[in-house]
């Protein structure tokens, strides 16, 4: 049996007649960059994350490179972030001079340990190294950070927030799991939030694409400058921006698609509960460890990742069976050669290293058959029984 990580023909196949419709109409428009078309899009998103703002990119790296420009962020400025997460967060930050701190991560749910960031920035400060501008937090597999102490610190030091909610984009919080509490969507607590839509994530276009949302009026005109060159208007400019312009067409398939994902989501959800209660055996057998659900909010399980024992030898066993797994990520970036002048060495993050040597990702999209699943879980019980 063939168990893809992700197909993306079997989802198109559900939703083929109204996408084609969408891109019918904006090729009959001929209006192929930004447009009302974008527009409409930026007002579903904000609509759904419940954020006042909503600004259309060209991907998610360039999401995290404007909001950071949009807060003023420039050569020898310190913005904080984990080092267990896809290169952009801190490429982002170096891209525009910027020096990457790294802060370890919770080592269940592989987010940013909200205790590490307060102690990283007292030692910081006490160091005498100047002020910390920036926080940013990965909500990493679809499961939110903790915010609430991580917003308490970055207050304290006078730092903005930047979510990178590339992965989450319908995750949601709770503080300490009180249903009362009106949950806050992933991108809408921080200062700024930022989204990709890269065909793999939850909500994917048919190429790259991005959205930044915020509260902040000042802020969101300052992205949508900064996304054409800095021109306002049109060929006048205050201000060095980039060329970050959403794609019409982009936007016809995300809006047709926005309109699924709830579904989608609730699909990933119950094939990670069936992966919970079918690997359940292997946890004590194997060491095999599930995915953590803090109850602070929704996890929509862009990714379901296990940690393993032998994690490479599985990974080799499960493709030599015709299943697809991935490793996100095999090196985290406070080791990664780009980086080496950072200072950081080995063990100096140890649950991000750890992380990035025992986790492994499965097929968890929503149409995953139980049969696929079965074989999945059936394969990595052969591969610890051998």
């Amino acid at each position: 049996m063939k168990v893809p990580l992700l197909d993306l023909k079997a989802q198109y196949r559900t939703i083929r007649d109204e996408v084609r419709r969408a891109i019918d109409e904006v090729c009959e428009a001929q209006a192929f960059v930004l447009g009302p078309g974008v527009k409409q899009l930026e007002d579903d998103i904000s609509s759904y994350c419940g954020a006042r703002f909503a600004v259309g990119v060209a991907s998610g790296s360039d999401a995290l490179l404007v909001s950071l420009m949009a807060l003023g962020i420039g050569p020898g400025d310190v913005v904080i972030t984990t080092p267990y997460t896809f290169f952009a967060t801190a490429g982002s930050i170096s891209r525009l001079g910027a020096r990457p701190v790294f802060v370890d991560i919770e080592p269940d749910t592989y987010n940013m340990d909200p205790k590490a960031l307060e102690e990283t920035c007292e030692r910081y400060i006490e160091a005498g190294s100047g002020p910390i501008l920036a926080i940013m937090p990965v909500h990493l597999y679809g499961q939110m950070a903790d915010m609430n102490p991580i917003m308490e610190v970055a207050r304290h030091f006078g730092a903005a927030v930047v979510e990178d909610a590339a992965q989450a984009i319908g995750a949601d919080y709770r503080p300490s799991g009180k249903d009362a509490v009106t949950p806050k969507q992933a991108g809408t607590v921080g200062t700024l939030g930022c989204f990709s839509f890269f065909p793999s994530k939850n909500l994917g276009g048919f190429g790259d694409g991005g959205m930044v949302v915020t509260d902040d009026e000042e802020l969101a005109g300052a992205v949508r400058i900064l996304r054409v060159h800095g021109s306002e208007p049109k060929y006048y400019h205050k201000v060095v921006g980039i060329n970050s312009r959403l794609d019409a067409l982009q936007a016809a398939v995300l809006r047709v698609k926005l309109r699924h994902l709830d579904a989608w989501t609730e699909g990933r959800q119950r094939n990670a509960k069936r992966y919970n209660e079918r690997l359940k055996n292997l946890r004590s057998s194997a060491g095999l460890v599930t995915p953590t659900e803090f109850g602070r909010g929704r996890h929509i399980y862009n990714q379901y990742v296990i940690r393993v024992p032998r994690r490479d030898a599985l990974v080799e066993f499960l493709k030599s069976n015709g299943i697809g797994c991935e490793i996100y990520y095999p090196v985290p970036l406070h080791l990664q050669e780009c980086f080496r002048d950072l200072g950081y060495r080995e063990g100096d993050l140890p649950e991000s290293e750890l992380a990035a040597r025992e986790t492994l990702a499965l097929p968890v999209y929503p149409e995953l058959t139980e049969e696929m699943q079965d074989y999945v879980v059936e394969t990595i019980g052969r591969f610890y029984q051998s």
